[in-house]
């Protein structure tokens, strides 16, 4: 009988905590910046700063995914221009 309920426990263990860790997966992707050779985590902070950056630039407002690799270069040496700390 014990062992019937550990296996139980640990199936609603596994059901319970399994769609945590799969949409903790998809909310952050890491860019590697090749000029500045750094790593970025991209997430719901550097989706605003990327909104940000178009504004900023005068470029319609599209996604990251969708941007040319220069494009893509010119929003890190903005960010490098732009930390966090100075907002």
């Amino acid at each position: 009988m014990k062992r019937y309920a550990a296996a139980l426990l640990l199936a609603v263990g596994f059901t319970l905590t399994a769609p945590l860790v799969m949409a903790d997966d998809h909310d952050s992707q890491r860019y590697y910046d090749k000029a500045h050779k750094d790593y970025h985590q991209w997430n719901d902070n550097e989706d605003r700063n990327f909104s940000l950056f178009l504004g900023e630039k005068h470029i319609k407002v599209h996604a990251w995914k969708q941007s040319k690799p220069a494009e893509q270069q010119q929003y890190w040496n903005w960010r490098h221009e732009h930390p966090d700390e100075k907002r």
